[in-house]
């Protein structure tokens, strides 16, 4: 059976804006910092989690690039925290995401593809099911902030029944 395919959309705030928000450093004017030499721009993403005793992880992803198209078969979400992934280096990256159906769980007909580009991050709201970070044209590093006890409700994934093709 050949899966269906879907097609990949450019990464805007507005087209982004169910699953979350997409800061980058073109997010607002700022103020001066640093004598001047910088400008700081505040609260660009609405970190959220559910759990006090939860504690921030700020962890690194180094992404070996894949080649499109790329089969989707396996979705993720984190039930009691956002999460915020930010490019450190390399270039554009994939960010699949599918919302939830009454039940919780990902509604798969529904999953959107997109493409984020050098110096774009994405804010997943909390519960937003997604697909792994998948760099494109080469390497990518990422930052990643997520709030998590270390129990297994910190993500919950999800085998989808047929793969869903990420095409250009």
């Amino acid at each position: 059976m050949t899966p269906r395919a879907l097609a990949v959309e450019p990464l805007t705030a507005a087209a982004f804006a169910p699953f979350g928000e997409v800061p980058t450093a073109a997010t607002g004017d700022g103020r001066p910092v640093n004598l001047g030499t910088a400008r700081r721009i505040d609260r660009v993403a609405t970190l959220d989690s559910d759990r006090a005793h939860a504690r921030p992880n700020l962890a690194l992803f180094r992404c070996a690039p894949v080649a499109l198209p790329f089969d989707v078969t396996m979705l993720e979400r984190h039930p009691h925290s956002s999460q915020l992934f930010l490019a450190l280096a390399g270039g554009a990256w994939l960010v699949c995401v599918a919302p939830s159906d009454a039940a919780g769980e990902p509604v798969v007909d529904a999953l959107r593809a997109f493409r984020a580009e050098r110096g774009q991050g994405v804010h997943l709201a909390r519960g937003v099911w997604h697909h792994p970070i998948v760099a494109l044209d080469e390497p990518a590093e990422l930052a990643m902030l997520v709030w998590e006890d270390g129990s297994g409700s910190d993500a919950e994934e999800r085998m989808l029944n047929a793969p869903l093709r990420i095409a250009r």
